[in-house]
């Protein structure tokens, strides 16, 4: 289950894809706009610049924004700052691999094999779901 933290850095830079090329939002906007608390949407923010996805200009006429193209964000890139890996087991997690302690031979897992599969079309589907999209579906 996605976490309200992620849930919010979501809403948050759908709000900032609405506003791409058109200048700076400031905190405020944003928090007001998607209904989050201010203070847990700045420290949502400061990780969303520390992944490069945000920039900010501080001063009376700034704020943040994106700094890619709403159609270059997608779903996993965000969850993955937030939540982690999309897999469900970390044997067969792409960026956050971690052997089984209770795994025999992973080469024959059962359980590993069929997790691959459902990891790839989650993924699949989250890297498709971009800005662009979400902000498509209003």
């Amino acid at each position: 289950m996605m976490s309200k933290r992620c849930k919010y850095a979501l809403k948050a830079m759908v709000r900032l894809a609405r506003n791409y090329n058109q200048g700076f939002l400031p905190t405020s906007v944003i928090a007001q706009d998607e209904n989050i608390p201010k203070k847990f949407l700045e420290q949502i923010l400061l990780e969303l610049k520390r992944a490069k996805l945000v920039n900010s200009k501080q001063g009376k006429v700034g704020g943040y924004y994106l700094l890619k193209s709403p159609d270059e964000v997608s779903l996993a890139d965000i969850y993955r700052i937030f939540d982690g890996p999309i897999a469900l087991t970390p044997c067969v997690s792409l960026n956050f691999y971690e052997s089984c302690d209770d795994c025999v031979d992973e080469a024959v897992c059962y359980l590993r094999k069929e997790l691959i599969i459902v990891r790839e079309k989650t993924r699949k589907s989250m890297m498709e779901a971009t800005l662009t999209k979400f902000i498509n579906q209003e």
